[in-house]
């Protein structure tokens, strides 16, 4: 069996990110079903009303079936791409870029001289810090900030320099003006002045892109709704320091569940799930969970914020929950403790592309997590009321067998979760007096003689680039038999990067892949020409779908048994083994049930961005029917 002919055409069919976001304002262009609609009012959390752009016809839409109106795409620009691939240097500069414009990212307003006035403290020109902006707010990634690439022109425009500034000083003259003035209105005028000075007019179309940019509150202001600007773009002074408005503070934390659940299978218990929770501080409302047999780590920490950025329409459809959980969108603080799980590089970089600002608690101040220890310890005393509860406190478990009376699965344990955090979302909460849910609502509609804090988050159009984002990444180099991590991966999607070299270095060049550690039989390669991902397996397809933990525990088992060759078929076959020892040991211990549950729990591959129920599939053998080993399978070489 040849490693270079194991590739399907799955494996080949490429990904490319995106970071677009849907809109949910009035006067933005969204699409649905093949159309483009100028939302004109916002209803509700699930509906808007659009008018169709071809037609005039006004319709009532679902919000959750809405998506964003492709941008044109920039050459040259680092946006879309895989964080990890940008050197530490650029980022560093992207980052200083950023610190120089965020302060004006705040204002609804921003007079001429303010920018002014910020250039000459950050010590660049005006112009300089106006091309940021623009670039920062089309893109809302700090990524677009990357110091451009040698060689590439400004804009990668066809227009001449002459050409851009009509644009821009029609569009300030004629355009942002409160005459109020008319797309085609302000293409004529360009036309016009254009020829005037003996310019090839501009066309239309980059008119149109040029004036599609300007963020939506410039126009608003500029344009003679300075009250609907401020009322929409500006948060007001909330009671909690920084917790103003909906996301402007979301706290994570991780807790042991107070409950003994039991296996799928037997039935029997099988121990304490970890749950990790995402909470908006200033709504109360819980923005997304993360649910797991493993102990907290950073695939935790990135799965609950990739929940709680994602909406939740199809995950209350999976574990088959009637109800709404209306939240999604990217917060504005991050706000956990000092764990090694929120610290890793990779999640704190991701964190800042999507101007993500991590905080961390001050060490030994628990009163800093207060509201996320508060909605732990409700929940836990939810949980008291359940059959297999472990209490809070010995003297409460006094008398009471929890693994006797445990009788929830982790499924079934995972409906009643979601059915509870849908029922804590519409009752009174003692700190806000009010419903979560009511004060989420308020947030972005506001109520009768209230104005509204904020507008409506906008949606992330692509979940898997989000969920691929807060995946732990590595960097390796592509040799004559693939790459490398922990076990062997192969494709065609490799073979033109094998054995390259780094052109600034002179070194082997090493490559960007992500992994989810619960399913090590794939990674993702992000191609740095294509600016695409590829699902790369592994090359050897006889070795069984299995967890980064199933992974490490049998390479232990080899070592310490004292194994000559340690290799691929080796470790597959110890793993296959050691499940098979742990079903037929799961009716009578704990430990083996747990580890069972495992298993199961990672082969429904279930993730924030791919909410569906489990797929039955011939899960791959290293042993034939009579316990033989396959002897058509290649070894590549020895488990490093």
């Amino acid at each position: 069996m040849n490693i270079y002919d194991i590739d399907t055409d799955e494996h080949l069919v490429p990904f490319e990110p995106s970071r677009e976001r849907v809109r949910i304002e009035v006067g933005a262009t969204v699409r649905s079903d093949k159309q483009n609609y100028q939302i004109v009012q916002l209803l509700d959390l699930q509906n808007v009303v659009g008018i169709e752009v071809e037609s005039g016809r006004s319709v009532s839409l679902r919000i959750s079936e809405l998506e964003p109106v492709e941008q044109e795409r920039v050459d040259g620009l680092y946006v879309n791409y895989d964080i990890s691939t940008i050197s530490s240097d650029e980022w560093a500069i992207a980052q200083q870029r950023f610190s120089a414009i965020k302060p004006l990212l705040r204002d609804s307003v921003l007079p001429r001289n303010s920018v002014e006035e910020r250039a000459k403290e950050v010590g660049v020109d005006a112009a300089t810090l106006y091309r940021w902006l623009d670039r920062y707010q089309s893109w809302h990634e700090v990524l677009a900030l990357v110091p451009r690439k040698r060689g590439w022109q400004s804009g990668n425009s066809r227009l001449s320099a002459q050409a851009d500034d009509l644009i821009g000083a029609v569009i300030e003259e004629h355009y942002l003006t409160t005459q109020r003035r008319s797309i085609q209105s302000t293409i004529k005028e360009i036309e016009t002045q254009a020829k005037a000075l003996g310019l090839t007019p501009p066309s239309a179309s980059a008119i149109r892109t040029r004036i599609k940019r300007i963020p939506e509150k410039v126009v608003l202001r500029r344009r003679g709704f300075a009250d609907e600007a401020r009322n929409r773009f500006t948060p007001s002074v909330g009671k909690f320091p920084g917790a103003d408005y909906p996301l402007a503070v979301v706290q994570i934390d991780h807790t042991p569940i107070d409950l003994i659940i039991v296996d799928d299978r037997h039935r029997k218990p099988i121990g304490r799930l970890w749950l990790t929770l995402a909470i908006d501080v200033h709504s109360r409302m819980i923005t997304g969970y993360y649910l797991a047999l493993e102990d907290p780590s950073e695939i935790s920490v990135g799965m609950c914020l990739a929940h709680s950025i994602l909406p939740k329409e199809s995950w209350l459809n999976l574990h088959n929950v009637r109800g709404e959980w209306p939240v999604w969108g990217f917060p504005r603080t991050v706000h956990t403790d000092n764990g090694p799980d929120f610290q890793a590089e990779n999640f704190r970089r991701s964190c800042s592309n999507y101007n993500i600002e991590n905080q961390f608690r001050p060490v030994k101040r628990p009163k800093y997590g207060g509201h996320i220890e508060r909605l732990l310890g409700t929940f836990m005393r939810e949980l008291h009321e359940l059959p297999g509860t472990t209490h809070s406190s010995v003297p409460d478990r006094a008398g009471y067998d929890s693994d006797k009376h445990a009788a929830l699965t982790m499924s079934e344990f995972e409906e009643w979760l979601v059915k509870t955090i849908i029922i804590y979302h519409n009752r009174v909460h003692s700190g806000i007096y009010m419903p979560p849910a009511r004060k989420w609502h308020l947030g972005f509609f506001g109520s009768r003689g209230v104005d509204a804090l904020v507008s409506v988050p906008p949606r992330p159009a692509d979940p898997l680039t989000v969920q691929l984002d807060f995946m732990p990444s590595y960097r390796r180099t592509v040799q004559h038999y693939g790459v490398q991590l922990d076990v062997y991966y192969y494709s065609e999607a490799l073979r033109h990067w094998i054995g390259t070299t780094d052109p600034a270095t002179g070194q082997a060049r090493k490559f960007v892949f992500r992994r989810d550690p619960r399913d090590i039989s794939v990674i993702w390669f992000y191609d740095p020409v294509l600016k695409q991902y590829f699902r790369v397996p592994v090359a050897n397809q006889a070795f069984p779908a299995a967890t980064l933990w199933e992974f490490r525990a049998a390479k232990k088992q080899a070592v310490d048994e004292g194994r000559q060759h340690i290799d691929e078929a080796l470790i597959g076959r110890l793993i296959l083994e050691r499940r098979q020892i742990v079903n037929d040991a799961s009716a009578s211990t704990k430990k083996a049930r747990r580890d069972a549950q495992k298993h199961k729990v990672h082969t429904k591959n279930i993730t924030p961005a791919r909410p569906v129920k489990e797929r039955v599939e011939a899960v791959p053998s290293l042993l034939t029917g009579e316990g033989q080993l396959l002897d058509d399978v290649d070894l590549i070489g020895d488990i490093q």
